[in-house]
């Protein structure tokens, strides 16, 4: 794909329309919930067509962990209405319904449209995030789901070709949303450091992404503005780098986690990477990453030093009270039933990048020290 524009600063909105006007595009689908309506990119949407002569047509009808029949429905209404572009405001949700009904709006609808092989088209789709973890305005991958299943489509043709960057978004988020989607971007520089598919552009992305992550947490939880931009850049750096590698054991166990006790995404991904860490650790001669064991083991001791902790066993640590020392708790009342189901459910693609690859049995231990602190 050519490089992705970014807008940020004190004249984003005016240079992100100037962009939008230059496409020749004439009817923009703002794919944007309601919530974001007093917001600043909610005015900027308002005020578009006097603007730049672009029309702007809303669609809201899309919930938290978007249903594939929203997605149709954002199909239908960007055909019926005429659109030519696209731009998607708000969490990852929103992002993802965005991309996926740019993916979809050219196809036929005799069967669904997650079922067909994808054809790239020359919408243009632009973002502007309102959180700061997910990094998916930079990535190839969307999440939806149909009939309760989670569906990941992937195509390099719905990476937005814009992004605007305003942190006075991520101002009225509730704190657990900020913690837990700093917490998933943590987790995406981590595990794709470690994934048997990083490259050096990977490693030096997740590298920079960290170190913008542990330098501004405190600020940007306290409610600095520059923190906050910061934080944005930072997602978006870990999401480049996991646009690369794709995600690892860390993700595959946190998804189920995540579905079965309603735990926010991040949380769920910051509570299994660090026994992930540890299992790698403890097991780095069955190094399945062609680059054998003894990179792997450089590259869990060069983590340790990109957290700030001298060892992998300290910064395995300094992972593990992470979250509470941010106040978030790990599920509780968890049943050996669900440690059960939680290891059936794990996403064996995930699993495939892992630097080791876990058995049932092993998933299941993990689980049993990250859930009922059994060693």
């Amino acid at each position: 794909m050519n490089k992705q524009l970014i807008f940020s600063g004190s004249n984003a909105y005016s240079e992100f329309g100037k962009h939008l006007a230059s496409t020749g595009r004439k009817k923009l689908l703002a794919v944007c919930g309601s919530s974001l309506t007093e917001s600043a990119a909610g005015r900027f949407f308002t005020s578009l067509e006097e603007l730049t002569g672009i029309a702007v047509v809303r669609f809201s009808g899309f919930t938290p962990n978007p249903d594939y029949s929203e997605i149709a429905a954002g199909v239908e209404l960007f055909r019926s209405s005429g659109c030519d572009m696209i731009c998607g405001a708000g969490g990852g949700s929103a992002m993802d319904t965005a991309k996926c009904i740019k993916l979809f709006a050219e196809m036929s609808g005799s069967t669904e449209y997650f079922r067909q092989e994808i054809i790239p088209n020359d919408i243009s789709l632009s973002v502007i995030p309102s959180t700061a973890g997910t990094g998916s305005e930079t990535t190839r991958y969307a999440v939806i789901y149909h009939n309760g299943v989670k569906i990941s489509v992937t195509h390099e043709s719905c990476i937005p070709g814009a992004v605007l960057f305003d942190p006075s978004l991520l101002e009225s988020l509730p704190a657990l949303h900020k913690k837990a989607a700093m917490l998933d971007a943590l987790c995406h520089s981590i595990e794709s450091f470690w994934s048997v598919n990083s490259t050096p552009q990977s490693r030096e992305l997740s590298q920079q992404a960290i170190a913008m992550i542990l330098e501004n947490m405190e600020g940007y939880l306290a409610g600095a503005p520059d923190c906050a931009g910061k934080m944005l850049m930072a997602a978006n750096t870990a999401g480049k780098a996991i646009n690369i590698t794709a995600t690892t054991a860390g993700h595959a166990m946190s998804y189920k986690l995540t579905s079965l006790y309603h735990t926010p995404h991040g949380l769920s991904a910051a509570l299994c990477v660090p026994e992930v860490y540890r299992f790698l650790l403890d097991n780095a001669d069955r190094c399945q990453d062609k680059r054998g064991s003894g990179y792997l083991v450089g590259s869990l001791k060069q983590l340790a030093g990109m957290l700030g902790c001298g060892t992998p066993e300290k910064a395995i640590a300094f992972l593990e009270k992470l979250p509470s020392k941010l106040g978030l708790d790990a599920p509780a009342n968890v049943s050996e039933a669900d440690i059960r189901l939680l290891a059936g459910s794990t996403n064996c693609e995930r699993l495939r990048n892992n630097p080791v690859m876990p058995d049932t049995y092993e998933i299941e231990a993990m689980y049993r020290r990250i859930l009922l602190n059994q060693s």
